[in-house]
């Protein structure tokens, strides 16, 4: 079945609502979805010239998603002295030498419908759940998480204890999308559909929302996410942690005399070839 089909039929039994539960002919429409998913087939969302983002949000993609939630039961999975329920539609991804990617021994777990490309790295323990894009040579380091439809690019550095989250509802938001050749710190998060550009550096223990103003230091303009668009990372850009001082006359009076700050992400520089020096670290943990 082609993309197109199987757009077709999964909007239709995904506004069939609860009349979908226990139809075999849905879940069997449901399987061939999981499996274009993880074979990289269909994706959340796809690089879009067109779109002011760069990006297309495949909005049928997350109702997939959904819908397998909706179709699934309960069932114990199988497991070595361990107990684990879950949904029946969404158990534990089988990852095999020809997939081509490496999945280093230790608790980590990938969810069916997670698309992993060839050259991949896992360290334990780590996380990726369903719907989410690894693309080629990307590294997911020890305690680091990639959430439902997060899109991730080639020759990305997850660093340890990284969390990209996942966003499924409501179904048009984009989700998290790190470019190619982005290194995301240890401790970082990034949250609520934000989009990372390529080559970005984000320093460790730096936090993105859609809430969060970034102050370019190099332009003097802070970036923000819009009514309709999330908050984007230009290409290049070094983010680190940082913070602002409490405007005067925001709060109690008293308050002032707290001396408080906020925390603030900073674009300090756009990578160099100094910067990318620093980086290449990478191909040898590759």
């Amino acid at each position: 079945m082609n993309p197109a089909q199987l757009q077709s039929l999964v909007e239709r039994y995904f506004a069939s609502g609860p009349d979908a539960i226990g139809d075999p002919t849905a879940l069997d429409l449901f399987l061939e979805f999981r499996s274009a998913l993880e074979h990289g087939q269909i994706r959340a969302a796809c690089p879009d010239p067109a779109s002011p983002t760069g990006w297309k949000v495949n909005v049928w993609v997350k109702q997939g998603i959904l819908l397998g939630f909706r179709l699934g039961v309960l069932e114990d999975l199988p497991s070595a002295g361990f107990s684990f329920v879950d949904k029946s539609t969404f158990p534990p991804r089988r990852i095999t030498i020809s997939d081509g990617v490496r999945v280093v021994p230790g608790g980590s777990s990938i969810r069916a419908g997670a698309y992993l490309a060839r050259g991949v790295v896992c360290m334990p323990p780590m996380y990726v759940n369903t719907g989410s894009w690894i693309d080629e040579g990307t590294m997911v380091d020890s305690h680091a998480l990639v959430g439902s439809c997060a899109q991730i690019g080639k020759r990305v550095h997850l660093s340890a204890a990284a969390q990209i989250g996942g966003v499924l509802e409501p179904v048009n938001a984009s989700p998290v999308i790190i470019e190619d050749d982005v290194l995301v710190g240890g401790n970082c998060g990034v949250y609520e559909g934000t989009i990372v550009g390529r080559g970005a550096v984000l320093a460790a223990g730096t936090v993105l929302t859609r809430g969060t103003p970034v102050f370019d230091l190099v332009h003097g303009n802070v970036l923000r996410s819009g009514d309709d668009t999330p908050l984007i990372i230009p290409p290049n850009a070094v983010v680190v942690p940082g913070s602002r001082a409490v405007t005067r006359g925001k709060g109690h009076p008293n308050s002032q005399a707290w001396g408080l700050s906020l925390y603030a992400a900073v674009i300090v520089k756009y990578r160099d070839d100094k910067t990318s020096l620093s980086t290449t670290l990478e191909d040898l943990l590759r």
